[in-house]
């Protein structure tokens, strides 16, 4: 067999696997094993890891501008990317008597998990996974958790005012219909990092025939964008959020 013929068969054989479906999905919940349930919670139509964008810091002319002192603390502040420009060590003479240069820094992201926390499949592989604390979800609603963010040394405040200011700057978006903003918003504390749970009104009413549904969030510095084929997200023959 000629070594063109070989690489085109592996490429097929590539393509089929890459198409296939995953191993959950044709098995019954109850047959799901550990490693179908990390799939589940980590890659799946209900569950995205996402590459969150971190705004630059503000100089400090510009927080006293704005009447600040100071760098911002707490959620999304604390152990994200310190991006400010650095002035660059001189290489040559020339340097030295030249005004300091300053270097910007490249745009900076963050590794995110956003899970659609209220959907039934999570909820049963955070069981079977047997590694997942699932969270314990106060009140009716479209759930959805962030995972992955960095641990924050302080509150930035307390937790409602927290809340309130996170609750401002999320929202669900379809095409050709109002926006859905949340209703309520809790920030959990958890040994690898809070998790911040969005929940959004039933009366949204969210179905299959909107297609696709896209995440906006910004939690500190960090924000987020995340769409959802809601035509996937099916489970046991109807639509699962």
């Amino acid at each position: 067999m000629s070594a063109l013929r070989v690489a085109l068969l592996l490429t097929a054989w590539a393509v089929i696997l890459i198409a296939a479906d995953p191993s959950w999905k044709n098995k019954a919940a109850a047959a799901w094993t550990e490693g179908d349930a990390r799939q589940i919670l980590t890659e799946s139509p209900w569950a995205k890891t996402t590459q969150a964008m971190i705004s630059p810091l503000q100089t400090e002319d510009e927080r006293r501008a704005g009447g600040k002192m100071g760098q911002d603390q707490g959620l999304g502040f604390d152990g994200v990317a310190d991006d400010r420009p650095r002035v660059q060590a001189p290489k040559n003479l020339v340097d030295i008597v030249k005004p300091e240069a300053l270097t910007p820094a490249p745009s900076q992201s963050i590794m995110l998990q956003v899970r659609w926390e209220s959907a039934l499949p999570i909820r049963v592989a955070e069981l079977k996974s047997h590694v997942v604390e699932a969270l314990t979800l106060d009140g009716n609603g479209y759930s959805i958790a962030i995972y992955g963010i960095p641990v924050a040394r302080s509150s930035g405040g307390n937790p409602k005012s927290v809340a309130d200011s996170l609750k401002k700057q999320a929202v669900l978006k379809r095409d050709g219909k109002e926006d859905v903003r949340p209703s309520s918003i809790e920030v959990l504390p958890r040994d690898d990092g809070p998790v911040v749970v969005y929940v959004f009104p039933l009366s949204a009413e969210i179905s299959k025939n909107d297609r696709r549904i896209e995440f906006d969030a910004r939690i500190g510095r960090i924000a987020i964008a995340q769409f959802f084929d809601l035509t996937q997200m099916q489970f046991q023959g109807k639509l699962e959020l």
